[in-house]
């Protein structure tokens, strides 16, 4: 496996790659129609093009990643529960049988 801190990179480059490829793909085709040799030609336009498209990436993404920041709302921070409530750690109460929260105020007791 590969560390986990190389993983950007790796993005960039899976990423160039696939669109290199599509886009190259397209390209040729519009240029040259369906012709024999055409897999050679798009292989040829892929190649150069990834080379050019995998820097390209790695130089872009933190300011496509700032443009979408400005596009976005900022993740609001969770509200986090008191540590220890009036039901303990969790903050709920206890049920009592009846599914109800029991607050320990008004226990029903049955006659004797």
């Amino acid at each position: 496996m590969i560390p986990s801190r190389f993983a950007p990179v790796l993005f960039g480059l899976i990423l160039s790659g696939l669109m290199s490829f599509v886009v190259s793909g397209i390209a040729t085709i519009r240029a040259t129609g369906w012709i024999p040799g055409f897999a050679g030609l798009w292989a040829g336009a892929w190649f150069t093009s990834w080379l050019f498209a995998f820097p390209i990436v790695l130089l872009v993404a933190p300011l496509a990643r700032r443009v979408v920041q400005r596009f976005v709302e900022p993740e609001r921070p969770v509200a986090r529960q008191p540590l220890q409530g009036p039901g303990g750690i969790s903050g709920r109460l206890p049920e009592n049988p009846e599914g109800e929260p029991d607050d320990h105020r008004h226990r029903h007791v049955p006659p004797a």
